[in-house]
């Protein structure tokens, strides 16, 4: 009888050394997730920190065009960034890229197409329309035979939307 006695004191006294150094390996766990915590919120401010002084010559939405002239390098880098984001199917801020493109360079057909595709991308076939017609009957200068591809984009993508509102 006192044999089972003994075993179940030797089975609780291991329990209790037992639960002991479980308890000291969870607070080690604990403590390295807390470590690998910090680690990434830093990792994550030393990126924002990066990201920020590579945008700090553009910031989106503040773009304007030098009196009755163009600002080339804002136009390029908001044409691209706007590209990216219509690529990845991110078209709220492509449009907001493209609109930045735009008001860098307010006669660029190019400018005006993305501007519209990004409309049409959204859903707003009106405002895009509005855009397409604007670029497809710009007269391109001197010599009305010239045609953009912008235009030449302009004029099918009409065509495409007209053909999808008939019944």
């Amino acid at each position: 009888m006192a044999r089972p006695i003994l075993a179940a004191l030797a089975l609780g006294m291991f329990a209790l050394i037992g639960s002991g150094c479980m308890g000291d390996q969870i607070d080690a766990t604990n403590k390295l997730v807390q470590q690998q915590q910090e680690q990434l919120e830093h990792q994550q401010q030393e990126l924002e920190a990066l990201q920020a002084n590579q945008n700090q010559n553009y910031t989106p939405g503040v773009a304007s065009a030098p009196r009755g002239g163009c600002d080339k390098d804002v136009e390029t880098t908001a044409t691209h960034r706007g590209g990216d984001k219509f690529a990845a199917g991110d078209f709220n801020k492509a449009l907001g890229y493209y609109q930045d493109a735009l008001m860098a360079c307010p006669n660029d057909e190019r400018a005006e197409v993305n501007v519209a595709r990004s409309y049409e991308a959204l859903g707003n076939k009106v405002a895009a329309i509005n855009l397409y017609r604007k670029v497809a009957d710009t007269d391109s200068g001197t010599n009305s035979a010239t045609v953009s591809d912008a235009q030449d984009e302009a004029k099918a993508a009409l065509l495409r939307l007209q053909a999808t509102r008939m019944p």
